[in-house]
């Protein structure tokens, strides 16, 4: 298949969120120091997109992973573990000849000049994604698709396939896209910024970081950010400790849900000359900080989980920033978010009284006789 045919209808759906990219199985060290140094590693894995599918599943939402695995053991380790949270992997794709990409990692904080990582992810399975064998019936299935820079990054014929996925059609569901500039993975040049500021201003839903827009693009505050990306009805600037700047424009109801979404409404989004922008900024929260792994992820999954749920942008926001402050609060990329009763009623509070909470190791198991503020 070369890609979607034009103007065919996606049939009604039982998933909620379907996300496409490269899982790799990741080593993580069995103590701190130089790569050359560590004496043994044990295994996880890592993706961005497989991790926002594994933590919307273990929230309850009907989730889905589409990505292209070696048929190797490595490549049965992904498969079997991201399907162990609940998630569907019914339609990812193995490739007979390339393998599963891998990389390994020191201890230290991504943020730290002696944090490294090494990948052996070029001519990986993934890397071959192209519009000629994804499968697309399974890529639209959801009521979202959730994407993310890094695809992009991987090879020209992902690139070619997100450009694919974000085109405008009739029947394409809410497409949700993550920037995650990685430098690293691009070849040289500044093709990386255009490529990325193209991708989000085909989307209906972006999350970017105000660091990597100012890396990437060279641009400085939220205001600025949404100025340069004005299409998509929403676009969640994150800004770390800072909190998160959500800028949202109404969207006529999307045709298979009750969230806004998909091409059918391309150009329904009510422009910020007309009016009818809301730009609501929601504080972070205080964290106890264990390891800053995976929490832009968690971030997204927690919006998107609310934004299934029909929930006001406030609290779309404050839903990222608990699950955020779930993975920042264990060693791992991945972890147990909070029950959906505790979660909503954390959410609800004033802001006072969220500005006072402070979350450390644990606290996703408190139940409601235990919850406790605590003043930072």
């Amino acid at each position: 298949m070369s890609g979607p045919a034009a103007g065919t209808a996606v049939a009604a759906t039982t998933t909620d969120v379907v996300c496409l990219g490269e899982s790799m199985v990741t080593f993580l060290p069995s103590q701190p120091g130089r790569l050359a140094d560590v004496p043994s590693f044990g295994r996880g894995i890592g993706g961005a997109e497989s991790n926002v599918a594994c933590a919307l599943a273990a929230a309850g939402h009907r989730a889905a992973w589409v990505g292209r695995v070696g048929a190797d053991g490595f490549g049965d380790h992904l498969v079997e573990t991201i399907a162990s949270y609940g998630v569907d992997t019914s339609a990812v794709r193995r490739d007979p000849v390339r393998p599963t990409g891998i990389y390994f990692r020191t201890a230290t904080d991504r943020g730290t000049d002696t944090h490294e990582v090494a990948y052996y992810r070029a001519g990986s399975a993934a890397s071959a994604m192209s519009p000629a064998n994804m499968p697309y019936e399974e890529l639209f299935a959801g009521r979202v698709l959730h994407l993310s820079g890094i695809t992009a990054a991987l090879s020209g014929d992902c690139l070619a396939l997100l450009r694919e996925l974000t085109a405008a059609r009739p029947g394409r569901p809410l497409v949700s896209f993550d920037v995650n500039h990685r430098p690293h993975l691009w070849r040289g040049g500044d093709a990386d910024a255009s490529v990325l500021l193209e991708l989000a201003r085909r989307s209906d839903l972006v999350f970017v970081g105000e660091d990597e827009a100012e890396e990437a693009w060279g641009i400085v505050g939220a205001e600025a950010i949404r100025a340069a990306v004005p299409e998509p009805a929403v676009l969640v600037v994150k800004r770390g400790s800072a909190g998160a700047t959500v800028f949202a424009s109404g969207l006529r109801p999307g045709p298979r849900s009750s969230i806004a979404g998909g091409a059918e409404n391309a150009g329904a989004r009510s422009s910020s000359a007309g009016g009818a922008e809301v730009v609501t900024h929601v504080p972070a929260l205080h964290v106890d900080v264990v390891a800053a792994v995976g929490a832009g992820d968690a971030f997204a999954a927690g919006f998107l989980s609310a934004t299934l749920r029909g929930l006001p942008v406030r609290d779309r926001a404050r839903h990222g920033h608990l699950m955020a402050a779930a993975v920042l609060t264990v060693p791992g990329d991945l972890t147990e978010p909070p029950a959906r009763d505790h979660a909503d009623r954390l959410v609800a509070l004033d802001d006072d009284a969220w500005g006072r909470l402070r979350l450390g190791p644990g606290w996703t198991a408190a139940d409601r006789a235990s919850e406790e503020v605590r003043t930072p």
